[in-house]
């Protein structure tokens, strides 16, 4: 699976620069249409079809499928949003290829098969709801062109209303629409076709946005021993709230942490020794314990408890100089004083702060970071830029943003994973990437990953956080 994002300005940049080098654009038009068409093909037998053409490149695309499909025998309608007059460039010229009647769009009555041609991903305007409720009711397949016409190629939101797809067939690369909620679900299967363009233009688009695939692992050395695997720290919640901490706790352990110790009270840890056997405890200072500087990454915030003490422990564990987790509770406690925790994250000597929110969470760290119309990728940036963390902002559609501006996608996660304590297994499998030594933004990256492929291997029923523990 080809893994980069580009935006619908880069994908503009693409077409540019193969045109450039020497790919006609009107090639590359009917490579995109050819493609659709195949592609309906290998799904589908012959069936009356309705071609829905707009009035730029993406009704040109669908000029062409619907040339081919005809030409393979297929009952093909093609219907144009517009006057063909109207259309200009390399459309105008693929509409003069089609030699059948071109009837105005609306009517879909008889289609068993409809091909959505008529907006690309660069959309700069309302859906009409009453086209997208039309297309949507027809009670037939859709294969959308590019996207599905509605959805914002950028923000994967669509803009008034959206067709559902069964299948998008898209360029060369996906979009970020394609992969950020709802537009996966809009998009339905997503095809992504060779239609000429060079590989090599991405080293000049250089794009920073990618799908979370082809992690990298933390590879035990044959010579090693547990100190050389790490020692990751969970901080605990009080005695009636441990459970999260120890979901967390026994994350790292399963992930690969040479040693784990959960760090708490006397009171919470009989609790947790009822219930643990290789994790170690400890009622010591959090800053006494953290000065042993083998003790190199820290999870905190899972059932920690709201409020001043916890905001006290996590600037202990910023300035202690461990690779940190900050999750759940240890974010929310600096709803009002978020402006602090962004400076105890540039005291630290380098090393690497994941913070883990949900959406609600984020709301309260970055309040005010928000701006209209903006993509969760962007987000994600934003926030990762402004407070010097790597971002992992959870979600069906969880992104990873780094200061630096990189950012992915995840898409393995099943819905399954929406069960309570599932959040606190993440944190402790971040922590446990970050005591092998991954950088900020690779831990986090193979943690959700690996997050989801565990829920994957379980399987879509009776999921739960201690389940999903054994399948790490």
């Amino acid at each position: 699976m080809t893994h980069e994002l580009l935006t619908p300005n880069e994908m503009y940049r693409a077409d540019a620069m193969a045109v450039q080098a020497g790919v006609s654009s009107l090639s590359l038009m009917e490579a995109a249409g050819r493609a659709v068409a195949d592609e309906i093909v290998r799904r589908y037998g012959a069936r009356p079809t309705l071609v829905l053409c707009g009035p730029g490149n993406n009704g040109g695309d669908g000029f062409v499928a619907a040339r081919y499909l005809k030409a393979w025998g297929w009952p093909v309608r093609l219907a144009l949003l517009g006057e063909r007059s109207t259309l200009k460039g390399d459309a105008a010229a693929m509409a003069a290829r089609w030699d059948g009647p071109v009837e105005p769009a609306g009517n879909m009555s008889g289609a068993e098969l409809i091909v959505d041609a008529l907006f690309g991903a660069g959309l700069s305007k309302d859906f009409p709801a009453e086209l997208a409720a039309a297309i949507n009711g027809a009670g037939c397949p859709v294969v959308a062109v590019d996207v599905p016409s509605g959805l914002d190629g950028l923000t994967g939101h669509p803009r008034g209303a959206s067709v559902q797809a069964d299948v998008t067939v898209t360029f060369f690369r996906r979009k970020p629409g394609h992969v950020l909620m709802p537009g996966r679900e809009l998009c339905g299967e997503v095809v992504v076709a060779d239609i000429g363009i060079p590989e090599s233009v991405l080293q000049e688009i250089r794009p920073r946005d990618s799908i979370n695939c082809g992690i990298r692992l933390p590879q035990p050395s044959p010579g090693g021993h547990k100190y050389s695997r790490g020692h990751a720290v969970v901080v605990s919640g009080g005695p009636l709230h441990t459970g999260a901490s120890r979901l967390a706790a026994e994350a790292a352990l399963r992930s690969g942490a040479g040693l784990v110790t959960i760090s708490g009270t006397a009171d919470a840890l009989a609790v947790q020794a009822a219930h643990v056997s290789a994790i170690m405890l400890s009622d010591a200072d959090l800053s006494s314990l953290l000065a042993d500087r083998r003790k190199n990454a820290v999870c905190i915030g899972p059932a920690a408890g709201v409020g001043v003490d916890t905001r006290d422990l996590v600037e202990t564990v910023l300035l202690s100089g461990a690779a940190t987790v900050l999750d759940a509770d240890a974010l929310s406690s600096f709803s009002e004083e978020n402006e602090r925790l962004y400076r105890l994250v540039e005291l630290g000597d380098g090393r690497p702060v994941v913070m883990t929110p949900h959406a609600g969470e984020f709301g309260r760290v970055f309040k005010g970071h928000a701006v209209q119309g903006e993509s969760k990728i962007e987000l994600a940036r934003k926030a990762a830029r402004r407070s010097g963390a790597v971002i992992i902002l959870k979600g069906a559609d969880t992104v990873i943003a780094s200061p630096d501006g990189r950012a992915r996608v995840n898409v393995n996660a099943p819905p399954s994973l929406a069960t309570a304590g599932s959040g606190d297994v993440l944190a402790g499998i971040v922590t446990a990437m970050l005591a092998q030594g991954l950088p900020g933004f690779e831990a986090a990256c193979a943690a959700v990953w690996l997050h989801g492929d565990a829920a994957n291997r379980h399987g879509p029923r009776g999921l739960t956080a201690e389940t999903l523990l054994g399948r790490l």
